[in-house]
C-alpha cells in the first residue's frame, strides 16, 4: 500500500500547500481520500483524472471535498467521458459540492454510495472500516486493510477514545493536528493537537504517525515536537508529493 500527499493545510490552501487530500494504491487500484481544496492540481502532476477508481470522503467540510467537483467535471465534459467514478461519502455530506453545478449535469459521472460513520464496507482491494468521530459535522474516521498493511485516517476530530482504538497497531496513522499544544476553547471539542495525536499514536501502537490539517502558518517543527512527547516512533507532517510506502 502506498500513500502520496496532495495536501494536508487545513481550512484553507496556500501559495504551497493544497488543503487534505490524499492518493493511496495497492494492487493497482488508486483511491483518492478527501479532495480537498486544491488538490485536483496536484493529483493532476500523477495521473490522468480518469486513472482514479474510487473517492472516500470523510466529511462535507469543502477543505475535504471541494475539488470533488472539478474531479467529475475534467471526467464528465471531455472528449471522452469517464466511467462513472464510484464515490464513498457520509450520508447528505457531498449534497453542497454535488448541488454547485445544474441538476443533473454530473448525474452520470458518480455512482454515490452513501454511509453512516460505523459502517464496514470494501472499495476495490481495501476493507474500510469506519467510526464516528467528534467534528463540527459527523465525521468519519477511517481504517483501510489490505492484506500488505493498514492505514487509518482521523478525516477531523475532536478528542475521543475512539481515535486509538481504530488506529489499534496500524501501520501509519494519517492524524488531524491543528494545533500544537492548545485548541482554542471554542473548538477544543472539535479538533485535535498534535500534542494528544502523538499520545493516541503510541496507545494505539501504530508504527508511523502522520500529522495533517495544521492551521496555515504553523510551524511544522514545533508541531513534531509536540506530538513527538507523546509519541516514540517516527513522525511527520503531511506535506505535497511525499509518498510513504506501508
Amino acid at each position: 500500500m502506498r500513500l502520496t500527499v496532495l495536501g494536508g493545510c487545513g481550512a484553507w490552501p496556500t501559495a504551497r500547500q493544497a488543503c487534505s487530500g490524499y492518493l493511496v494504491e495497492h494492487a493497482g487500484f488508486r483511491l483518492l481520500i478527501d479532495p480537498g481544496y486544491a488538490t485536483l492540481p496536484r493529483l493532476l502532476t500523477r495521473l490522468d483524472v480518469g486513472a482514479v477508481d474510487a473517492v472516500l470522503v470523510s466529511h462535507g467540510h469543502p477543505d475535504h471535498c471541494a475539488d470533488l467537483n472539478p474531479l467529475l467535471r475534467a471526467r464528465a465534459l471531455r472528449d471522452d467521458p469517464a466511467p462513472p467514478l464510484a464515490v464513498y461519502a457520509p450520508h447528505k455530506a457531498l449534497d453542497a459540492v454535488l448541488a454547485l453545478d445544474r441538476p443533473g449535469m454530473l448525474a452520470r459521472a458518480l455512482r454515490l454510495h452513501e454511509f453512516s460513520p460505523g459502517d464496514r464496507f470494501g472499495i476495490g482491494p481495501f476493507t474500510a472500516e469506519t467510526v464516528l468521530l467528534p467534528h463540527f459535522v459527523p465525521n468519519a474516521g477511517i481504517r483501510l486493510t489490505t492484506p500488505d498493511g493498514v492505514l487509518v485516517y482521523t478525516g477531523d476530530t475532536g478528542p475521543s477514545a475512539e481515535v486509538p482504538r481504530l488506529a489499534g497497531g496500524a501501520d501509519l496513522l494519517v492524524s488531524e493536528a491543528t494545533c500544537p499544544r492548545r485548541v482554542p476553547e471554542e473548538d477544543a471539542r472539535f479538533l485535535l493537537t498534535a500534542e494528544l495525536a502523538g499520545w493516541y499514536a503510541q496507545q494505539a501502537g501504530a508504527a508511523k504517525l502522520l500529522l495533517t490539517h495544521l492551521w496555515p502558518g504553523t510551524d511544522r517543527a514545533t508541531a513534531l515536537e509536540a506530538a513527538g512527547e507523546g509519541f516514540t516512533g517516527p513522525v511527520g507532517v503531511a506535506v505535497p508529493d511525499l509518498v510513504v510506502d506501508l
